[in-house]
């Protein structure tokens, strides 16, 4: 697929607005079903952008900067693996598995640019004792302008060349015995990401519903929104059913009857 100037100028702007977002995550754009959604819908493959983003989603749904420790970046391991799954032609599982030697690429990237902030940090204290403030807006936004570059230099360069020629031959002329092993890593890196998600949730007791869900999405045609309206439905019922959640129901009665009891006799 050959991309086209407008393309290219929306999956650099896509890229920067991703980039951004992975440092400030307030808007959360940097999240895999955020960018690969963004990117795909630029280069006009939603549905295949959605398809990577949800797969991706699951891998770095536990990455997080945790004090000084840096995550792997899933900024740029979405982006580049989109570009790569709808201009590239590559099925979903080899970009899957090209996803986290992207991620540790970005991770390198984002420790080097922040450590060049560090110097940008100095200067704006220096900008505060001298009262100026305009300076020290343009410093912010100059480290901010980095992280975004940080995104949208590696997208532009991949995107501009993977429809070439030469780059498709490159592509096509990888071994099965690599392409078929990132597809099984991608598999596998797509369970331990699922596994990791049960771990942090720490509800054994909830686990009942969990291999119920398997076996009903394995012996049923339910779609995936059937399934969600029969999730809702066993949670509400689980809710209304288990004592737990209506521990303070007789206690609450039993002050405001009292407290009744208190006013009559005050009256």
């Amino acid at each position: 697929m050959e991309i086209s100037a407008i393309q290219l100028i929306l999956v650099f702007l896509v890229s920067c607005l991703v980039g951004m977002g992975s440092v400030l995550d307030e808007f959360q754009t940097h999240r895999p079903l955020v960018a690969c959604t963004l990117i795909g819908l630029v280069l006009g493959d939603l549905n295949s952008g959605i398809m990577v983003g949800g797969t991706l989603e699951i891998i770095a749904v536990g990455w997080m900067n945790i004090g000084a420790a840096i995550a792997p970046d899933a900024a740029l391991a979405s982006v580049i693996s989109t570009i790569l799954v709808v201009a590239g032609k590559q099925p979903i599982d080899t970009a899957i598995g090209l996803a986290i030697p992207l991620a540790a690429a970005g991770q390198v990237l984002t420790i080097i640019v922040r450590a060049i902030t560090v110097g940008v940090q100095h200067a704006a204290d220096n900008a505060v004792k001298t009262g100026n403030l305009s300076t020290i807006t343009w410093l912010h936004l100059g480290a901010l302008i980095m992280q975004a570059m940080r995104i949208a230099i590696p997208a532009v360069i991949v995107a501009s060349t993977v429809g070439t020629e030469s780059v498709q031959n490159m592509l096509n002329a990888i071994p099965d015995v690599v392409t078929g092993g990132l597809k099984v890593a991608g598999g596998i890196i797509v369970v331990v990401g699922y596994a990791m998600v049960i771990n942090m949730m720490r509800a054994p007791h909830l686990m009942m519903f969990f291999f119920v869900g398997f076996v009903v999405a394995a012996f049923t045609n339910f779609n995936l929104v059937a399934l969600g309206i029969l999730g809702m439905a066993m949670a509400y019922f689980y809710i209304q059913m288990h004592p737990k959640y209506h521990k303070g129901t007789g206690s609450a009665t039993a002050a405001v009857a009292q407290r009744s009891k208190l006013d009559d006799q005050l009256d």
